[in-house]
């Protein structure tokens, strides 16, 4: 275990910041299975707890299935590292920092690059259809970027993707890849898996070439609240941590 949690005491406060690592970790670990992050990019971000705005966040040159919960970094909305070994990648710290900063309620914030969400965002016209059960839910929170051109590299880029965000938790960012934000890691990991499954469904069914099923509108679930208020969130990571438990055991390290 690293050195900034082997000095650590026993108090209720780190006692939770290591729980918020091991969930952080955790959440890494499968989106490494899941085939979610490009390489060494990518980049997950939990605001902690405390008088101090701090947040954790993967350092830069890790690939996410390295991570564990000790390795993660702290950092202040200003960029700097306050804790931890390694650096805080620039985009993103434009992306984490604003959107955390212009979003009190964007506790965590996942940032990956899925491979059907990702196809969608690539899409001329992307759209997600209301064709699945899952849609009645989800599309009433996703909010679609078409404006983003390049990687964000400034303060600007950031705040205009918490912008666009307006009171959605899911951002599909035209030609890039999807933003989720929740007041909880298992909040934003969840919406973010929910809407990857129905992603992969929908682009499985165009490539069939045939008319997409359209729902009726009637039945959409107008839900901006809390994810975790309709949906068995917290059960969902807790039971990817037993795997990750048996069969990778240094993620909560």
């Amino acid at each position: 275990m690293a050195a900034i949690v082997q000095t650590l005491s026993s108090t209720a406060a780190e006692e939770e910041e290591w729980r918020l690592r091991c969930d952080m970790a955790a959440v890494f670990r499968v989106s490494a299975r899941l085939g979610w992050n490009e390489q060494i990019g990518n980049h997950n971000s939990l605001m902690l707890p405390g008088e101090k705005p701090t947040f954790l966040i993967n350092p830069r040159g890790h690939l996410f299935q390295e991570l564990t919960a000790s390795s993660l970094i702290v950092c202040d909305l200003d960029g700097k590292v306050l804790r931890g070994k390694g650096e805080l990648r620039k985009v993103a710290f434009y992306i984490h920092a604003r959107i955390h900063l212009q979003k009190p309620s964007a506790t965590c914030v996942v940032h990956v690059h899925p491979q059907y969400l990702t196809a969608l965002s690539m899409l001329a016209d992307p759209e997600i259809t209301l064709s699945h059960h899952n849609n009645l839910i989800l599309n009433d929170r996703l909010a679609i970027d078409n404006h983003g051109v390049a990687p964000a590299d400034s303060h600007a880029e950031g705040d205009r993707l918490a912008v666009a965000l307006g009171d959605k938790s899911i951002l599909l960012m035209g030609g890039h890849g999807v933003t989720v934000i929740g007041p909880t890691v298992h909040e934003a990991f969840d919406e973010c898996h929910q809407a990857e499954r129905t992603a992969m469904y929908q682009v499985t069914a165009m490539s069939t070439g045939r008319p997409l099923r359209a729902l009726p509108d009637s039945e959409r679930r107008h839900w901006h609240g809390p994810w975790g208020d309709k949906v068995d969130s917290r059960m969902h990571l807790d039971a990817w941590r037993r795997i990750l438990d048996r069969d990778e055991p240094d993620y909560a390290q």
